[in-house]
């Protein structure tokens, strides 16, 4: 049975809910997650991309570019709702449905042409109920594995449409830069260039063992994905490795009060998204970037999973206070990791969680109801007017 898997991807996603929501955004340049002179850019409209704005650019680098661009915050409840709406949907059209972030999924369709003409119908009905239910657009890839998908998605944005029929993948994939291959950045990129390899259709046709000696044991890998081959399964139920929150300061912290400040509305935060998805973890870690862009890091794994802001925070601080602070933080977060689906939550200290609990439980039921910014603890309202 030839296999087929679909790839949506939503168009500036983030950018494209707030223009939906906001009839006075539409049509004009927005860029959300720049707010801060040192932010970075999660989204910029297809407005705002005319002038090169693209994710991942500093906040100074896309003012410069587009200073008529106008600058939102991620509203990362707003999106996630959203997100739901869109699983929602996908979930109609097959059981194997594989979110890779709030923005795109995979879907195997394999076999579903009982239920549904063909996997492009399938594509072009979820792509028009999106429009229809949502009022948002995406692109979709149709092709027999989840490389080619992916690619496919990204041929024809926005509103796109690419099938990759198994007899078409080496014309397609002959003239496209190496640097679209799976798994390949921008040093792999300039490894492959040096030895003259320029298009997938170069790599495709080299020698896998010359591969191998420029780019180790990935050449293999490199070498299926040019020619078309990639087993990887569609995985429905796949959870995230880890939940965190990181903030990049407009000026740099010194003071260590200051700094505990800010991780309690960071751990308030994480501790929101581990209970919404039903999730606790074993491993917390800190992350501590200085004025001079030196990063470090600070993790412990406890012996039992934890969901709670206050135990959450309890590892954290005491993490923080084992970094040396002979600098300014440029930025400071907090992850949990070694994530497994939550029970109540064992502690040491039975009666203080046990009060804590029903603490979180009521503050996220007004979240659930009025949106997560509704409320917030003491220490969150002071980092927030910081």
């Amino acid at each position: 049975m030839q296999r087929w898997i679909i790839h949506v991807d939503m168009d500036a996603f983030f950018a494209a809910v707030e223009q939906r929501d906001n009839p006075q955004l539409r049509g004009c340049p927005v860029i959300i997650g720049g707010t801060g002179t040192r932010g970075v850019v999660s989204t910029a409209s297809y407005e705002a991309r005319k002038y090169g704005v693209h994710s991942a650019m500093s906040t100074l680098e896309a003012r410069r570019r587009c200073p008529q661009g106008i600058f939102l915050a991620t509203d990362h409840a707003k999106y996630s709702k959203v997100s739901s709406e869109l699983l929602r949907i996908f979930s109609e059209y097959s059981p194997l449905v594989e979110p890779l972030s709030l923005d795109e999924a995979f879907l195997d369709v394999t076999g579903m042409e009982g239920l549904f003409t063909s996997p492009v119908d399938i594509a072009v009905t979820i792509k028009k109920r999106i429009q229809t239910e949502l009022a948002l657009t995406a692109s979709a890839g149709v092709a027999p594995n989840k490389f080619l998908a992916k690619l496919a998605s990204d041929m024809n944005k926005p509103d796109g449409l690419m099938v990759i029929r198994p007899d078409e993948i080496d014309r397609i994939l002959a003239d496209i830069p190496v640097s679209r291959l799976w798994g390949v950045g921008k040093n792999t990129t300039e490894i492959l260039l040096k030895i003259g390899l320029k298009t997938i259709g170069q790599v495709a046709a080299a020698d896998p063992s010359l591969l191998v000696k420029y780019c180790g044991q990935f050449g293999h890998t490199l070498h299926q994905l040019a020619n078309g081959q990639d087993d990887r399964q569609v995985e429905s139920d796949c959870q995230p490795k880890s939940i965190g929150k990181e903030t990049t300061f407009s000026t740099d912290l010194f003071g260590i009060e200051e700094l505990k400040t800010e991780l309690w509305a960071q751990v308030e935060k994480v501790g929101w998204r581990l209970r919404r998805q039903g999730l606790s973890g074993r491993t917390v870690t800190v992350k501590v970037r200085f004025a001079s862009f030196r990063t470090t890091t600070r993790s412990h794994t406890l012996g039992v999973a934890v969901n709670l802001d206050e135990s959450i925070y309890h590892v954290a601080e005491e993490l923080l206070g084992r970094v040396s602070l002979n600098e300014g933080v440029r930025l400071l977060g907090v992850a949990v990791s070694g994530l497994v689906t939550s029970g109540s939550q064992l502690s040491l200290f039975e009666q203080e969680d046990k009060k804590a609990e029903a603490v979180a439980k009521a503050v996220d039921k007004l979240k659930e109801r009025f949106g997560e910014g509704t409320v917030m603890r003491g220490p969150t309202m002071i980092a927030r007017k910081r």
